[in-house]
């Protein structure tokens, strides 16, 4: 975010917003940004590398495609030794500090709109409804059909035991 420019008023911590507030906010970080993008990794890397590796993963495609190199990287939650760039990690950041607060509400709303768009290739899931996590509605789609090429398979060994997958 430009560091001049005004903060966007109703900017904080994504988990307390609704998804449309998150909607709104998301259209004027975007327009109001220097820069910004989005970096994942998919279910077949997160399985290879662990869920630690492809985060650090993810991080590193988003810095490398924005437009613009930031003057500092700033992260929620501790520490990623292996980022390969140098950042400071801010435990609760997304409710802290206001950069970080609204790289989270972009990235919550690529979510949505991937978990929506995985239930309608994907219904019986949930997924329009459980923004990723495992709840008993996804659970029951998981022991009715089974799982996609979308869902973690050592997370459903979890959820579901060690013989199910």
């Amino acid at each position: 975010m430009p560091p001049t420019a005004r903060a966007i008023a109703g900017v904080e911590d994504s988990k307390k917003l609704s998804a449309a507030e998150r909607e709104r906010l998301a259209r004027k970080i975007i327009e109001k940004a220097v820069s910004v993008a989005l970096g994942a990794a998919s279910v077949r890397e997160i399985a290879a590398l662990n869920i630690y590796q492809a985060t650090s993963l993810a991080m590193r495609r988003a810095l490398r495609r924005l437009s613009e190199r930031p003057d500092a990287v700033l992260v929620d939650g501790k520490p990623i030794k292996t980022l390969g760039v140098a950042h400071r990690a801010f435990v609760g950041g997304d409710s802290r500090i206001y950069s970080i607060a609204c790289a989270s509400i972009v990235a919550k709303v690529a979510r949505d709109r991937l978990m929506k768009a995985l239930a309608v290739r994907h219904p019986g899931y949930a997924w329009d409804a459980n923004a990723g996590y495992g709840t008993p509605a996804h659970i029951a789609g998981l022991r009715l059909m089974g799982m996609t090429a979308h869902h973690r398979a050592l997370f459903c060994r979890g959820v579901l035991g060690a013989d199910w997958v």
